[in-house]
């Protein structure tokens, strides 16, 4: 996950790889609140006039599998019509509505949630915060992604 442009190219591969019912991730949306990104965070945004950020929470699965949450904030002006279109009406992932952008991916932080004992499926095994941007440095997102341990199960 440190290593991959996409979290969501990489859970694709991890369902093809364990024969699971097709590649597709599917993000469902997870109603409730919106949680505002802190204030250090959104300088990293460098806002327009203008422009606002948008969030989205989700849970990513494959079949039965539900492998992590995640909150996006993003910057819809930054994105295509399409694309906010496919965030709004669709499962997709953001990372699959967003492929075309050719994101470049930094990892702000990591954290172990996990420490001992029995880990169930549903249960946080780590978390990644990390800024998606355009290939000329210009930041759109940023997600805060938490992995479950379900992907650790090898079936």
């Amino acid at each position: 996950m440190l290593s991959g442009h996409s979290a969501t190219a990489i859970l694709e591969a991890w369902c093809v790889e364990r024969g699971l019912s097709g590649p597709a991730i599917v993000a469902e949306r997870v109603d409730g609140a919106d949680r505002a990104l802190d204030e250090d965070r959104q300088r990293l945004f460098q806002l327009a006039p203008g422009e606002t950020l948008r969030y989205r929470r989700v849970r990513l699965s494959c079949g039965p599998h539900t492998l992590s949450e995640a909150d996006n904030w993003y910057v819809p002006a930054r994105l295509t019509r399409e694309m906010n279109r496919l965030l709004d009406a669709t499962q997709l992932p953001f990372g699959r509505v967003v492929h075309p952008l050719a994101p470049t991916r930094r990892n702000l932080d990591l954290r172990l949630l996990w420490s001992e004992g029995t880990l169930g499926p549903d249960d946080a095994l780590f978390a990644i915060e990390a800024l998606l941007s355009t290939p000329d440095g210009i930041p759109f997102c940023e997600v805060h992604e938490t992995y479950l341990g379900a992907v650790l199960d090898g079936r």
